[in-house]
């Protein structure tokens, strides 16, 4: 069977598809849009079309409560934060939500390059660790650090109301120093000296998240690492609690929901387009995670 691919929105595309059409939309979006974008939270869920299904973004994504709660499924955790509190989507990261919460506050999203001038793409990981997809994406932040961010979400949003990114420089040097303030509040996965432990299993989160639907052996992934798999499982459950196998099995199943949400796929085929040959194994990896049959997921699906 040729390859399956999980569709990777961009703005534009998830504009498309999960966003009403409406004369206050353009308001909103201006051009270049799919670089960089800054709404109130409360304008952008009245145009959306819930639920968000299990999707992927090019863009970071940021946001911030200053009233009420926001409740989003990202990777295979639940999250939800409430007021003085921060939800970041990595690129690239699966996301979703159901949830038309009454809320206040900011949402951004942008792309690594609008922001990666000073640093470069690589770079700009490594100095801010919650736009990695193992990053935390809950960041409490407290009044104290609210009252230093706030203002800075406030000050973007009207010069992008303004003129949108006609003039970006501005926007770019206040989008730094949001991210550093951001940065200051967030705990790092692993304390201020992160242990060979943690380094590994960043290393491996990085490479599962690249490759999850062409290697599912621990071996592979101890091998680019030049280590024993028993080491990297070891190393993996010292700093996640969960052994790198499981990492492996929960990465598989949240690849199979996106594409049971995204396609019309047989269930045979959707275990092949991650690269799982037996339907039989497939469906009993998806139940011991989920619960349900594949087949009982997407019934839910079309319910829903």
């Amino acid at each position: 069977m040729a390859s399956v691919n999980i569709k990777l929105h961009d703005t534009n595309s998830f504009r498309e598809v999960h966003i009403r059409a409406e004369p206050t939309l353009d308001e909103l979006l201006k051009p270049g849009f799919d670089t960089f974008f800054m709404v109130r939270v409360q304008d952008m869920f009245r145009t959306m079309k819930l639920p968000i299904p299990p999707s992927r973004s090019t863009n970071h994504s940021l946001i911030y409560l200053t009233e009420g709660e926001a409740i989003m499924t990202i990777g295979g955790e639940t999250y939800t934060i409430h007021a003085h509190e921060c939800l970041v989507v990595a690129a690239g990261q699966i996301f979703s939500f159901r949830h038309p919460d009454v809320n206040r506050g900011y949402l951004c999203t942008f792309h690594s390059d609008f922001v990666a001038e000073k640093w470069g793409q690589n770079e700009l990981l490594q100095e801010f660790e919650f736009l990695n997809v193992w990053g935390h994406p809950r960041i409490p932040l407290g009044k104290k650090a609210s009252a230093l961010v706030e203002p800075l979400f406030q000050r973007i949003l009207e010069l992008y109301a303004a003129e949108g990114i006609r003039n970006p420089a501005l926007i770019q040097a206040y989008m730094v120093a949001l991210l550093g303030e951001i940065k200051r509040a967030y705990q790092p996965t692993a304390g201020s000296t992160p242990s060979q432990a943690v380094r590994l299993a960043n290393r491996f989160r990085e490479l599962l998240f690249a490759h999850v639907r062409t290697h599912h052996r621990v071996t592979d992934y101890a091998s680019w690492l030049s280590i024993t798999p028993n080491h990297l499982n070891k190393a993996v459950k010292t700093a996640t609690g969960k052994s790198a196998s499981q990492w492996i099995d929960e990465a598989l199943v949240l690849e199979a929901k996106v594409l049971l949400h995204q396609s019309t796929l047989a269930i045979s085929d959707v275990a092949a387009g991650i690269g799982l040959l037996d339907p039989s194994y497939f469906s009993r990896l998806f139940k011991k995670h989920t619960g349900t049959t594949p087949l009982e997921f997407r019934k839910m699906i079309e319910k829903s």
